[in-house]
């Protein structure tokens, strides 16, 4: 594993990977934080504000950590990627450059707001003050989104003389139909994320007998909103985005099916192993003709498989490609399937007893950050050998001046500074916790402990 661009490649996965786990559970929060703040508005129950101020500290402490670990990615453009950065600047600086004066901006500032204003705003101001956390940290990741799915499938760009790219129209570029269908698709998957998060702390807490009002508030709005973004994230923005790669990247997604021969009636693979040395499926369980059918609404559709690619044009790695999409998909639909017992067990009033169900809800937690590191590895991955599909490949894209052994250095030294991060979150978090929602606990601590003295 001497190879700069190997590297390079694994340390900006790495560092991207890392960082999306504070950003989606901020922008998974964000929308039931205003939920909340909307009940408490209309119902003027003070256990909806509690709820709300309890996430706003999860989301305030997720967000910190967003913001630390997001900045050195900026900087790995230049210091890793110069060439695609020389490339490419003239047209991704419009949107990187957005999402970091107004959306972050508007963001940090009514967080604060937020956090630290209620007791100086009206009750409007105050709900306001989280819808604008909200639009700002969904506004957002549109700017990251659209930076990405610029790269997926190019449009208002123009080439200099000297071969790199310059934005003609901003218009194509914040409105690609591809940037619009996997926005759609991402945040349905942070959103189920913060639905997770709820359940599973509203659980914990039901399970412990501890703050029952607060958790069982928890676990209904999180098994609503969980419901309605798992049937979206499987549903409408799947299929969208699953269409966007029949049409603009085939290779991507025959190797997303590891589909080696072209099909007439293509079928969809549920589950089996790629060899891509004899170019078939070890062990398939396939449904017939579904993958013609999803992909172009026709049961007998042509799908072209990866022979009708040149092997240079192929994405680089099938096997984790593969495995990547299938996990994302088997999870989307396990998502689907808890929400729905989760959902008719709350309408029934029987959720709050069913402590099996509830262990099922808590022990869930880690598996929407599992799904959505997944779904950014099929993406990204799938768009391989291209850094910027059909323009630059990703063995010209790197820093060449940089040795393997300089990104080593500084990929170990990442990993050392993110695992002390790492722990420092974990503690953070789970003190927070441990106070609960709500000003009574620890007021009741605060009345406990003079008598501790005498």
């Amino acid at each position: 594993m001497d190879s700069a661009l190997l590297v390079h490649r694994l340390h900006f996965a790495f560092c991207a990977t890392f960082h999306y786990l504070f950003p989606q559970l901020t922008m998974g929060l964000a929308p039931l934080i205003v939920v909340l703040k909307t009940l408490a508005l209309r119902t003027n129950d003070e256990k909806y504000n509690r709820a709300a101020r309890f996430w706003a500290k999860i989301f305030g402490i997720s967000f910190v950590m967003g913001v630390v670990t997001g900045v050195p990615m900026e900087f790995q453009f230049g210091t890793n990627w110069s060439h695609f950065s020389r490339f490419a600047g003239g047209v991704i600086g419009q949107t990187l450059g957005m999402e970091g004066t107004f959306a972050f901006f508007l963001e940090s500032a009514f967080l604060g707001l937020f956090l630290y204003g209620e007791k100086r705003l009206s009750p409007r101001a105050h709900w306001l003050s989280a819808v604008a956390v909200f639009v700002g940290s969904w506004l957002s990741g549109y700017f990251i989104v659209a930076t990405d799915a610029w790269m997926q499938h190019p449009t208002g760009y123009t080439v200099a003389a000297d071969g790199s790219v310059s934005l003609s129209s901003f218009w194509a570029l914040v409105l690609n139909p591809w940037a619009l269908w996997q926005y759609a698709h991402n945040m349905a998957g942070a959103a189920l994320t913060g639905a997770f998060a709820m359940m599973a702390v509203g659980s914990f807490y039901l399970l412990s007998n501890k703050f029952v009002e607060q958790a069982k508030l928890y676990i209904k709005v999180g098994v609503i909103a969980g419901f309605c973004f798992a049937l979206l994230l499987v549903g409408p923005t799947g299929d969208g985005q699953g269409r966007n790669l029949a049409e603009h990247q085939p290779a991507a997604l025959a190797g997303m099916e590891a589909l080696f021969q072209s099909q007439q009636g293509a079928p969809l693979v549920v589950m089996g192993q790629p060899d891509t040395t004899t170019g078939r499926i070890d062990n398939p369980l396939q449904v017939p003709k579904l993958l013609s059918m999803l992909a172009y609404r026709s049961w007998n559709a042509h799908i072209k498989g990866l022979d009708a690619f040149p092997k240079s044009d192929w994405p680089q790695n099938i096997a984790l490609l593969y495995y990547s999409y299938h996990i994302m998909v088997g999870l989307g639909t396990i998502f689907m399937l808890v929400m729905l017992i989760a959902g008719v067990q709350l309408w029934r009033n029987k959720l709050y007893e069913s402590r099996w169900l509830l262990w099922v809800l808590m022990l869930s937690a880690p598996l929407p950050y599992v799904a959505n590191t997944a779904g950014w590895m099929t993406a990204e991955i799938g768009r391989q050998p291209w850094l910027v599909y059909g323009l630059l490949r990703t063995a010209d894209g790197f820093s060449k001046s940089v040795t393997a052994g300089n990104a080593w250095f500084t990929l170990l030294g990442f990993m050392g500074m993110y695992t002390l991060l790492s722990i420092l979150f974990v503690f953070v978090i789970v003190r927070e916790l441990e106070h609960g929602p709500g000003e009574e606990a620890r007021m009741a601590r605060a009345a406990i402990a003079p008598a501790e003295v005498h």
